[in-house]
């Protein structure tokens, strides 16, 4: 697995329930469940209710966010941030191990992992496999809702981590950057639709799907394998690179499996597709799909 160093990005479930049966959760390591899923088909606050990892708590990303915005999920103003998780018991001291429940092992943990380190904060954790495989292995759940103390937080963006529309705009002509997108191989070519909208992609974008990063086990695959997959697709790691989405979810997949080869740069394009789609001109929506739009 990641070597030491760039491995804190991921911590094995060996390693987290050793901390939570010898009592190390507390104001230096906090775990968060920051679970999301389609309201029709799962609860994730309730399935949180009914079992999570002890001491841990539960990452709203739906309260974490910028609810004045028209796009989901765009990263909340840094007060936001700063009081939510503070909350939560976090301070700037606190290593944090973020997690999620989804069948195919990580889903929204990088996006919460990649929050924090937008807001200046570097001691962040995936729980490499997720609660999947947390209970496939026989660690402890409880039901049990911890209140942790509340901390504080001081959160500062690092912008060189965030692109807007504007720069992904300006990119299109000037190349600055490569880009990444993390979409199934049909929402990125646009011949299916993408959770309701008309799908494509932006000008010069890459296709490499989030899943293509973890194994059939749901856990992240080695270094060189990563690496093998940015190859294949021409990316070079010791270049720019943005990452881009349907809402800037599974694009910090793309971050997250970059950070473990050793780049802590890349950035993620906040809106991606979903605002990308409302906001382009025609001409910048690459589709293989002929629409009367």
């Amino acid at each position: 697995m990641a070597r030491q160093g760039l491995s804190r990005a991921l911590v094995s479930a060996a390693w987290l329930s050793e901390a939570v049966r010898a009592g190390r959760v507390g104001s230096g390591l906090r775990v968060l469940d920051a679970s999301w899923y389609p309201p029709k088909e799962r609860n994730a606050r309730q399935e949180f209710k009914e079992r999570h990892i002890p001491a841990a708590s539960f990452f709203d990303i739906e309260e974490c966010r910028d609810k004045s915005s028209p796009y989901d999920f765009m990263l909340p103003s840094e007060s936001h941030f700063a009081d939510y998780v503070g909350q939560l018991g976090v301070s700037n001291d606190t290593h944090v191990v973020v997690y999620d429940g989804d069948e195919v092992g990580t889903f929204y943990a990088p996006r919460a992992w990649w929050m924090f380190r937008a807001f200046g904060h570097k001691e962040v954790s995936v729980l490499n496999g997720g609660f999947k495989n947390w209970v496939k292995e026989g660690h402890p759940v409880t039901a049990e809702v911890s209140q942790p103390t509340p901390a504080v937080f001081k959160a500062r963006l690092n912008r060189a981590l965030v692109k807007t529309f504007e720069e992904m705009v300006q990119n299109v002509s000037s190349i600055k950057f490569q880009v990444v997108d993390s979409r199934p191989e049909g929402r990125f070519r646009g011949t299916e639709l993408d959770q309701g909208l008309e799908s494509g992609h932006i000008p010069g974008a890459v296709n490499i799907p989030f899943h293509s990063f973890l194994s059939e086990t749901g856990h992240e695959k080695s270094i060189e394998e990563i690496q093998e997959i940015f190859r294949a697709k021409k990316v070079d790691l010791s270049k720019p690179l943005t990452a881009t989405c349907r809402k800037g979810v599974t694009a910090c997949q793309i971050a997250l499996a970059a950070f473990l080869c050793g780049k802590q740069d890349v950035a993620v394009y906040d809106g991606s597709w979903s605002e990308w789609y409302h906001r382009a001109p025609p001409h910048y929506k690459v589709s293989e799909v002929k629409r009367n739009k």
